[in-house]
């Protein structure tokens, strides 16, 4: 059955709504940035750009790094974006714009989130990356899917009671990483491994106040406190959870990839971001290059 129109947007140019990409510009590598901005920090190293637009906070290049065809795409901030960004990709890849409909050979992308993100714990070094082995999400994207078999209840189970939940809040969901990506990406000592949150928000969602009071002002060291089969979470962010949620359920391999700018515990934040973030940059497009 064809998809209507009203569901899959296509734009006169014959390109995907939000993104402005059509099939032909969109590499099976790709790396996500929240930051418009930090696509070109990406790009800078390629060898060659075939591709660039621009629209709202949806930048895209594609080009060529050391012989691997890549596609950088920012998505802006938080999960009701990465919703938008996953559909429009897969939709790229594994829909038939000229008859709307699934094509019957599926695409799968591999998607590595390059992310700054801040840690919970005070023995997390600043200037430090960690991958999300686990996320959290303390959105409610992945509700509105079904998406009760790619989740691990057991998880959320524990930390909605350790957390003393607010059941006016979104009941936390748990996405494990995509493992082969994973494994390869973080084959470095360089690379901690972590469970990380996303949260809905920057300010009061991770336990900051400027003028109003958190409804509850315990919930950081809670979450500090809490401990899975010897794990703790590590660090908290606002994509993530969305990355791997979407991923599994359209049937494409993500991870996420931190750079620790700042410390919650200690305090702490980091004095060279710029170069923290080059550097993750660098380590990720070489692991991409060497990923079969």
């Amino acid at each position: 059955m064809a998809i209507a129109e009203s569901e899959l947007i296509i734009n006169e140019d014959g390109s995907i709504y939000h993104l402005n990409l059509k099939p032909e510009h969109l590499a099976h590598h790709i790396i996500t940035v929240g930051d418009p901005d930090r696509v070109d920090e990406v790009t800078q190293y390629f060898d060659s750009i075939e591709y660039k637009i621009r629209k709202r906070e949806f930048h895209t290049q594609t080009g060529n790094y050391n012989g691997k065809r890549i596609s950088v795409i920012s998505t802006g901030i938080g999960t009701d974006n990465i919703d938008i960004v996953f559909n429009e990709l897969d939709a790229l890849v594994n829909i038939d714009f000229s008859t709307r409909k699934v094509k019957e050979k599926h695409t799968t992308l591999h998607i590595i989130r390059i992310g700054t993100s801040g840690a919970i714990q005070s023995n997390i070094p600043i200037d430090s990356f960690i991958i999300s082995e686990i996320a959290i999400g303390f959105d409610s994207l992945l509700h509105f899917y079904d998406s009760q078999h790619i989740q691990l209840p057991n998880i959320s189970k524990e930390l909605i009671q350790h957390l003393d939940w607010d059941q006016n809040k979104s009941t936390p969901y748990v996405v494990l990483y995509d493992e082969k990506l994973g494994k390869h990406i973080a084959n470095d000592p360089l690379i901690n491994k972590g469970i990380t949150i996303t949260n809905v928000g920057f300010y009061g969602p991770q336990g900051r106040v400027l003028r109003i009071p958190l409804q509850n002002d315990q919930l950081n060291k809670k979450i500090t406190e809490f401990s899975y089969e010897n794990k703790k979470i590590t660090n908290l962010e606002m994509e993530t959870s969305g990355i791997y949620g979407m991923a599994k359920l359209l049937g494409h391999k993500a991870v996420s990839m931190n750079a620790i700018l700042a410390n919650r515990t200690t305090g702490e934040f980091s004095k060279t971001p710029k170069k923290t973030i080059n550097k993750l940059i660098t380590y990720t497009l070489d692991k991409i290059v060497s990923y079969q």
